[in-house]
């Protein structure tokens, strides 16, 4: 855990991604869950990343009634993927988004176009199913910004929207703001070689912004190398606040509301 933090008295965050059914947690959810809602996290989500884990994700929403979670497949998992399976998850009434679903090339080489193929094929598929069950999309993009672009573009006015999961700066990706697609922001912000991230931040519509952790991953300064957390949101605020010019306590409820405007209307 993360002593030392209080963060009591801020405004309620809503953290969009977060792996709580992590094997990292498995010892001290309970724990972690109390902590975050203590120090107002309002909301959590858990994205869909690997068919397998997505029961433990279902199962954690329905124990917590502030946690969420989102069916899909990474791209690193396609050979896994099962859309029978992904439908029985993705209609669930706690099920609020489709993803995270997309494209990885990071550790691709210019012959594996089958792999990329592959991937592409995925992709489609689970924006086929998020325009089917009217929910937003959670987007991995990894060094693909282009393909990414050019595929969510073509769905982009049937989709219910969606977002772009861990932002990587490309201004390509940015011009997807008018297409129904929020940017989310994590701990990444506050690396020292986040410089990239830190020059389109301003560019970023404020009412396409949202909050995330990627935890237990990206873990920000000054915690960087430790298991990330929900509460860690609140130094992502911080330094977005700072870069921005913002109250952070308004950036918070500019953050809260986009969240709940894409992921949790009409939801119970």
């Amino acid at each position: 855990m993360f002593l030392g933090l209080d963060y009591k008295n801020s405004e309620s965050i809503i953290d969009t991604h977060c792996h709580l059914d992590d094997e990292s947690y498995f010892g001290d959810l309970d724990e972690i869950i109390k902590h975050s809602k203590q120090n107002k996290i309002e909301k959590i989500i858990i994205p869909g990343a690997d068919l397998s884990h997505l029961s433990r994700a279902r199962e954690i929403s329905y124990k917590y009634d502030y946690v969420y979670f989102a069916a899909g497949v990474h791209p690193y998992h396609c050979d896994e993927f099962d859309l029978e399976y992904l439908k029985k998850y993705s209609y669930d009434e706690k099920c609020v988004a489709i993803g995270e679903c997309g494209l990885d090339y990071f550790y691709l080489k210019s012959e594996n176009e089958s792999v990329k193929q592959k991937q592409k094929e995925i992709f489609n598929i689970q924006l086929e199913l998020a325009r089917d069950t009217r929910k937003p999309v959670i987007i991995h993009s990894r060094d693909a910004n282009d393909d990414t672009y050019q595929i969510l573009k073509k769905y982009a006015k049937d989709l219910k929207g969606g977002v772009i999961h861990c932002f990587n700066a490309s201004e390509h990706l940015l011009r997807l703001s008018d297409e129904g697609f929020y940017f989310g922001i994590g701990g990444v912000l506050t690396f020292k070689n986040a410089k990239n991230l830190v020059e389109i931040l301003p560019k970023i519509p404020k009412d396409k912004l949202l909050l995330e952790t990627d935890a237990p991953y990206l873990t920000p300064t000054p915690f960087r190398g430790k298991r990330n957390h929900p509460i860690l949101t609140h130094l992502v605020v911080d330094k977005m606040s700072e870069i921005l010019n913002i109250d952070r306590q308004e950036l918070i409820q500019i953050c809260t509301k986009n969240a709940n405007d894409l992921f949790f209307q009409g939801v119970k």
